[in-house]
């Protein structure tokens, strides 16, 4: 039995290894939460990966909080921060004219109302995001809970990498944003753009709220997601790094230099395909299928529940005749 434990521990050890090195990461985030349990109920029906960011003052954010921490979900703090824009606040919204020791108490009292929290992102938050003295003393505050920050990426000329620097605190962005136009089409379009981003940089973020459109569609786009794209969460990607082979960027067909006069040249009588990932890919596996990692799995498989042979020991040597 020991000798069966064993070899499934190495052949699932080789399996992983097999499957990381060929999956993009994307990362899932619905925001907002703490405001509608309905929808935000739904969006608790999908897969544990995708992870949820709550406010910390919201009327239902105990009760999701505790929903979500029972089922092993990663939890994100919803910190609301002062836009550029002119719009109502809500309580306690960071901005660039507070103390530091104004800021350390919101983040202090929101991580108390959130205890489960990995992490911090920004709630709207274009104007604080953007200030760097602002942004270093939500970083120096955060830096004793060991959360990290997701920039939520408001605005352009965010600061929150720079504030970051000589604190332990670790940075990571959001790529897509799910549901800035409300239509299902455009949310299922932005959802293709973070798998194509996903697949061409290694790994993405995105981000959504708990509107029904949003949730029903996400719905039904992760119950197909492609082989390729693996979900985690994102304290997943911290320390992400491209540990797969990139798609390549399509290149047009460049039409060939006129030759020389007397050497004639063949025209195409018909344009050159496209190559699509789905080629790729399918390239990519017949090539695994010969590496010694997966050769040494379909060994392991092969040779599966049995015990190793043991060896013989070699015959005495015979006995030499006596002389009379």
């Amino acid at each position: 039995m020991q000798y069966k434990k064993r070899r499934l521990v190495t052949l699932c050890a080789a399996l992983a290894f097999t499957l990381d090195v060929q999956a993009a990461k994307l990362a899932i985030l619905f925001d907002d939460f703490g405001y509608r349990a309905q929808n935000e109920n739904q969006v608790l029906k999908m897969p544990i990966n995708v992870s949820v960011a709550i406010f910390p003052n919201a009327p239902d954010s105990r009760q999701m909080m505790e929903k979500a921490h029972q089922q092993g979900r990663e939890i994100l703090i919803h910190l609301p921060m002062e836009p550029i824009s002119k719009q109502p606040l809500e309580k306690n919204t960071l901005t660039p004219s507070m103390s530091s020791q104004e800021v350390r108490r919101i983040v202090d009292q929101a991580i108390a109302d959130i205890p489960y929290a990995v992490g911090i992102n920004n709630h709207q938050g274009s104007k604080m995001t953007s200030s760097l003295s602002g942004m270093q003393n939500v970083m120096q505050a955060m830096a004793p809970h060991h959360l990290f920050f997701l920039d939520s990426m408001t605005i352009g000329g965010t600061q929150s990498m720079q504030a970051a620097q000589g604190t332990s605190v670790k940075v990571i962005k959001r790529n897509v944003f799910l549901d800035d136009v409300q239509n299902d089409a455009e949310i299922r379009h932005q959802f293709a753009r973070a798998i194509a981003i996903a697949r061409s940089s290694g790994f993405a973020i995105a981000i959504g709220h708990p509107h029904p459109s949003t949730v029903s569609v996400i719905q039904q786009e992760l119950a197909n997601l492609p082989g390729d794209i693996q979900l985690v969460r994102p304290s997943d990607l911290l320390n992400a790094s491209v540990s797969h082979m990139p798609q390549p960027a399509f290149k047009p067909v460049i039409p060939p230099k006129p030759q020389p006069k007397g050497i004639r040249t063949c025209a195409l009588k018909q344009p050159i395909p496209p190559v699509y990932a789905t080629a790729m890919f399918t390239v990519l596996a017949e090539s695994i299928e010969q590496t010694p990692v997966v050769n040494f799995i379909a060994r392991q498989w092969r040779d599966w529940g049995t015990a190793p042979a043991q060896a013989t020991p070699p015959a005495p040597p015979a006995e030499a005749p006596k002389k009379p």
